[in-house]
């Protein structure tokens, strides 16, 4: 678990390049919830997601450890490899990113506008991290994982400022992609020693962390395919898994249907555009609101970099197909 001086350290260097972000409170909001619901918008962060400051974090940490102008390989979906590119540029590194086939060409234009060299490659998610590790095997990339302590400080840095804000919450929900997010609130939470509780939502058709926490079998093939995209993980990582198991009070998963449904309460009520993994701790919350009434709750508004495709069919009512 890591330290207040582990979290403060990340949040010098983050700080070095982008603002903290708000902590608002939207009382439109509360009449849809029964609760008073804090809102933490990463997605006002320099690349439009909490990833902007696990990349800071983890590139300034190879600045100590590779020369200026090294390349390094990671594969993405879109935000954890634009984030990467954004902050390689800023240390002075090359970055590559494989994607898989099909990737919108918003995204692939995103990263390459922050100097990526992008790869398209296979058909998964997995296809293109075997081919990412592959490929930094041949000696010409360092490789970045999914997962990483110095992701997990990086992420810890956006809990550091909303336990700083005021009264402790009485519950974040947190989505759930490969775990740093989750991981570096839980971290922060054991430093303050808060009573929060900290619930993790993860979508049903990728519900790996819920059914394994649970102890149930998954089966060998992939989930089913979902618009929120940063959401759809199929293999855990199994320090991630351990730290969750150690920490989170539940996990609840969420269908796309509900995500839509958040995306489009957080723009009737807030104008904030959001992803779908970026709406996924609301619908968590929308679904769990019984239980929460009268009280404090922060949900995490992890990213907002949408689709233009998706956010037109999700503001006409329609549910948007992976």
């Amino acid at each position: 678990m890591l330290t207040l001086a582990a979290l403060e350290d990340a949040a010098t260097v983050v700080y070095n390049h982008m603002a903290p972000t708000p902590l608002y409170h939207w009382p439109l909001l509360d009449q849809h919830t029964g609760c008073q619901v804090m809102v933490k918008h990463e997605n006002h962060a320099p690349t439009g997601s909490f990833k902007a400051r696990s990349a800071l974090v983890f590139m300034e940490a190879m600045r100590r450890i590779h020369p200026a102008g090294s390349s390094f390989i990671t594969a993405t979906r879109g935000n954890h490899g634009l984030s990467l590119a954004w902050a390689a540029q800023l240390f002075g590194f090359q970055m590559a990113l494989v994607m898989p086939q099909g990737v919108s060409p918003e995204k692939v234009a995103m990263a390459q506008a922050h100097g990526a060299f992008v790869i398209e490659h296979g058909m998964r998610f997995e296809d293109a991290q075997a081919h990412a590790q592959a490929l930094a095997a041949e000696g010409r990339h360092a490789p970045v994982p999914a997962f990483h302590t110095d992701l997990v400080r990086g992420c810890g840095t956006y809990a550091l400022e909303l336990f700083r804000a005021g009264p402790a919450p009485d519950a974040i929900f947190v989505p759930i992609g490969l775990g740093n997010g989750l991981c570096g609130v839980l971290a922060a939470r054991a430093v303050f020693r808060a009573p929060t509780r900290v619930i993790g939502v993860v979508s049903d058709r990728a519900p790996v962390y819920a059914r394994t926490l649970m102890g149930q079998a998954m089966p060998a093939e992939p989930g089913l395919p979902t618009f929120a995209e940063g959401l759809n993980v199929t293999v855990p990582d199994a320090e991630a898994l351990a730290t969750i198991r150690a920490g989170v009070d539940h996990l609840v998963e969420v269908s796309d249907d509900e995500v839509a449904e958040a995306i489009r309460l957080l723009f009737r009520t807030t104008h904030n555009v959001a992803e779908g993994a970026g709406a996924a701790a609301l619908a968590g919350l929308r679904k769990e609101q019984d239980e929460w009434a009268g009280k404090r709750v922060a949900v995490i508004l992890c990213g907002q970099n949408i689709e233009r495709r998706a956010m037109r069919d999700i503001l006409a009512g329609r549910t948007p197909t992976a």
